[in-house]
């Protein structure tokens, strides 16, 4: 776990995604009252968090399990004057701590599949106010028949990856009505995540050349980009935008 860190500490962002990305599903949200109450789940490093606030005006409650992000958070908060309204605290989504009916909107990229995307639209439905929104990325197939390779290893790291129809008939399920969803685009992943990713694995296999155990974590980091690299026509992330009906 330790190598892990390595890899991914200071990244731009700890799961594809971008700021036009996040003001894209934002601009699908039904509009928001004056000083809006949000809750960011697995905000990572807060590359969103800052443009939730920034476009919103309202307040963030940022959570995450992992103090370095947290940290990283309020860094970027104050450096962007938004120490005011980023709250940047501990917190586990399988246990959340809020009263119900207590936000306006819920934001998740790239860390709702920690919990499940249907254990997690279930779970946190009740924070949100009456017509309140939910948006999340989550990793889904893209083509109905996705190459076997592709395949077999996100049915092993992630079987619970389903299509963009099914996810859709998830949320209903779960008390939502969907008001659209959009696929990441390649760049996404790439600019602020992969690519840097692919640097620190480059200058980390220098520092552990002779390490076996953290080579090897090199190595499974470097072949989910490569993989990506190859099949990202037919998997990736989706933005689904929802709201509490």
């Amino acid at each position: 776990m330790e190598i892990f860190f390595e890899i991914h500490r200071d990244l731009p962002r700890e799961a594809p995604g971008s700021d036009v990305c996040t003001a894209r599903a934002l601009s699908m949200t039904p509009p928001l009252p004056k000083d809006p109450h949000i809750l960011d789940i697995g905000c990572g490093p807060g590359a969103h968090t800052l443009v939730l606030a920034t476009q919103t005006g309202g307040h963030v409650t940022a959570i995450d399990t992992h103090q370095p992000y947290l940290d990283e958070l309020t860094r970027r908060a104050e450096q962007a004057h938004l120490a005011s309204r980023i709250r940047a605290q501990y917190g586990d989504m399988f246990a959340l701590d809020f009263e119900d009916a207590s936000f306006d909107l819920i934001w998740s990229e790239g860390a709702i599949y920690i919990i499940g995307f249907r254990e997690g639209l279930a779970a946190w439905h009740r924070f949100l106010k009456p017509g309140g929104a939910l948006a999340v990325t989550e990793l889904t197939w893209l083509v109905d028949d996705p190459p076997d390779e592709a395949r077999r290893v996100w049915q092993a790291a992630y079987p619970a990856m389903k299509h963009v129809e099914e996810n859709v008939a998830i949320l209903q399920e779960a008390g939502y009505t969907s008001l659209g969803h959009f696929p990441l685009p390649e760049s996404a992943w790439w600019d602020h995540y992969y690519t840097p990713i692919e640097h620190r694995i480059a200058a980390l296999r220098q520092r552990y050349q002779n390490d076996a155990e953290a080579l090897a974590v090199l190595d499974e980091e470097q072949r989910e980009i490569d993989l990506y690299r190859r099949f990202s026509s037919s998997y990736g992330y989706v933005f689904y935008i929802m709201v509490n009906s």
